[in-house]
Formats: C-alpha cells, structure tokens, sequence
C-alpha cells in the first residue's frame, strides 16, 4: 500500500509517493513556474530522473502531466496500490487537532481558514481540488498547526482585547507541526524513553523551534502566523510591533508593502542579499562582516528560544537539530552548543561532523543534555497519518 503525498504551492507542485509501512519513498518530483511561459517538471523514480520544460497553464494541467510521468517512468500507478493521497495544509485553525479525510465540508473549513495563511491555504486547495477530481481515492488533509493544538492557554493566547482576539480569531496556531510531531517522537522512539522535555529546532530556510514535554508541545516560536520567532531566509522572525506603525506613518508603506518587507525581503535575505545559509557560512568564512554579522543574529535568537524554552519545560532533556540547516551545518550547530555550555552542554566535534540520513547523538557520554540531528521525513509522517484515518 502507497499514499501519494502533494503539497500545493501558488506557482508548485511537489509530490512523493511512499510506503508508509517502511518509510521509503518510492517516486518523487516537482512542478515549478505553474501558469508562467515555461514550467518546469522533475519526475524521480529509482535511479531514473526525468527533467521537462513546457508550459504548464494552471494545477489541473500540473497533476495531469505528473500522473503522466508516473505512467511514462514509472511506477505505474494502477499498480502503486495507492490507497489515500496526503494532502499538506498549512492552517487549520482551531479546529483540526490531526487529520480529516477531505469532504466538500473539511475543503470549506480550509478555505474559511484562508485569511489566517493567504500565501498557503488557497494554494493548497488548488492541489486538493484538482487531485480529487483525477485521483477517486481517499484524501486526508494533514495540518502544519494541528501538533500545536495541545498548547496550554497560557502559551496560546496573545495579551490582545479578548473580544477583538475571538472576533478574528488571533491566537498562537505555530507552524511546521507536522516536522516537530514527528521528530520529538523520532527522538522518543530513538532514546527508548516517553517522558523527555524537548526542544527541538527546525531550521530551514523557514525557521521554528518547540517545547515539547512528554510528547505534548507546551509552547512553538511561529504563532498566528509563520512570521513569528526565529531569523528566517526571507522573514524577520519576532519584531516589534510597532516597527509596522512606524514604516507606515514615516516611511507611508502600505500594509501589502510592509508585508511583504517582513515576509519576503527580510531575515537572511535582508541582512545580507542571500538567504541561502550556505553561501552565507562561506562568505562569513572568507571574512565578510556582514555575513557573520548575520549568522551572529541567527545563534542570538537561537540562544534566547533554547533559554526560555528550558525555563518553560522545567529543565531540559534533549535538543535536536532538524531540517535542511539544522541537518547539514555542523558549524551552527557547534555555535549554538558552544553558546549553551553553561548548560552543561557538550558537544562531541567528531560526531558532530559526520554527515548521516539516520538520527544519531552529536553530544559527549557526560553532556548533561543529549542533543541529536535527527532528519525530519513531513511526507511520511502525512502518509502515516493518512493511513491512520483509513
């Protein structure tokens, strides 16, 4: 049995078959550029790689052709066993606490959740409508906010007017749950032991860091929006407030202007030019301030999230590195941990440096706090939780 994992974006398509059962992914690929002159299409199957560029006019013609390819190169979806397709969704809301197979009743709900993620919620329905139409299996919607459910009130609710706060329904939701979910319970499962006090971070070029206490989150850096929290590629993580006030009365920025400032020109990007970590880690190395400028912000906030979040949880048992950042640069990692010694943190330089898929131990035998890389793996925790529901 397969699940057909897709996540709709604006102008994409990404998709991953898998085998729930063992974790494989079977097949993968993208559609990039959808509605523009050219698009294009990567169809992987095995050591098969199949790159195309054509004009692809909207999602209906993206997930044709991709079904296309499956049949093309394989593998042939009649006999892929498909039994579900798992659909990422970003917001929703403070309804769906897990999955919910997709009826025309869960599609509204997510539309009616669009104000609160306009860059994603209609972009996904654009994959739900179309796949529904071509694909006549079940389909599962698994929320990015749906972990950060379980947030105790305190750490939920924004020190806003209650009736202005329940009006337009402004809480912390967070974001990136599906990856905290599966990672804190990766390290569970890793460590043999179900009561830990957790922080895990997820780094990428989107950015979140969670408290999670014996399996439950207690509190996440994100919050009504992806905004919040953390230094980001292209967005500001926690700001003051007031800085829109101000870009709006002196610098007279309208509110889309501001918002796409915050969202698309900042973090990373507006600190440097480049919100690509890797370019930045080796401009910094070859001595450019103003990259290392950057990378000291980035640990900065770090730092501040790993300290207020063990006072949040009480102490701290494990702090895991995930994602494509938090996965593949052991020299923000060292930083970090470095900054954390105080802690009684210490990390293992050997073990730190070896590149692995599997999660591993990067601290020394007496570190006081284990801290771990363990790779997050979204498609297959929505295809797990997609069989979970059929």
């Amino acid at each position: 049995m397969t699940v057909l994992v897709i996540n709709s974006g604006s102008s994409s398509l990404k998709y991953q078959l898998v085998n729930p059962e063992n974790g494989a992914a079977i097949a993968s690929g993208l559609v990039e550029r959808i509605g523009e002159e050219i698009a294009f299409i990567k169809h992987a199957y095995g050591e098969q790689e199949v790159k195309l560029e054509t004009p692809v006019a909207d999602h209906s013609v993206a997930l044709a052709k991709v079904l296309e390819l499956f049949d093309q190169v394989g593998p042939a979806l009649s006999e892929a066993g498909i039994v579900a397709v798992g659909h990422r969704v970003v917001q929703g809301g403070s309804y769906f606490s897990g999955p919910a197979i997709i009826t025309d009743e869960v599609r509204d709900l997510i539309e009616g959740f669009a104000p609160l993620a306009p860059l994603h919620n209609p972009a996904h329905l654009k994959g739900i409508d179309v796949a529904r139409e071509l694909m006549d299996v079940p389909h599962v919607a698994v929320f990015d906010t749906a972990f950060f459910q379980s947030l105790p009130a305190e750490a939920a609710t924004y020190a806003l007017d209650k009736e202005v706060a329940a009006k337009y329904s402004i809480r912390r939701y967070g974001a990136h749950g599906t990856s905290h979910q599966y990672v804190s319970g990766k390290v569970t499962e890793f460590l043999g032991d179900s009561e830990l006090k957790q922080i895990v971070l997820h780094l990428g070029n989107g950015a979140s860091a969670s408290a999670v206490k014996n399996g439950h989150a207690v509190d996440t850096s994100m919050g009504l929006t992806p905004l919040e929290g953390l230094v980001m590629g292209t967005r500001t993580g926690d700001i003051d407030p007031a800085a829109v006030f101000h870009l709006s009365r002196v610098g007279g920025m309208s509110t889309d202007e501001i918002d796409t400032l915050f969202n698309k020109q900042s973090g990373l990007k507006g600190l440097t030019g480049d919100n690509d970590m890797r370019a930045i880690r080796d401009r910094a190395t070859a001595g450019d301030a103003e990259a290392r400028a950057a990378l000291d912000v980035v640990v900065h906030r770090l730092i501040k999230y790993v300290g207020a979040y063990t006072a949040v949880l009480g102490g701290l048992d494990t702090l895991t590195f995930t994602a494509g950042i938090g996965e593949n640069d052991p020299d923000l990692r060292a930083e970090v941990c470095e900054r954390l010694a105080f802690m009684g943190i210490k990390l293992d330089l050997e073990k730190n440096a070896v590149r692995s898929k599997e999660p591993r131990v990067i601290s020394t035998e007496n570190s006081a706090i284990k801290v771990l890389v363990v790779p997050t793996n979204e498609e297959l925790a929505i295809a797990q939780q997609a069989m979970s529901l059929i």
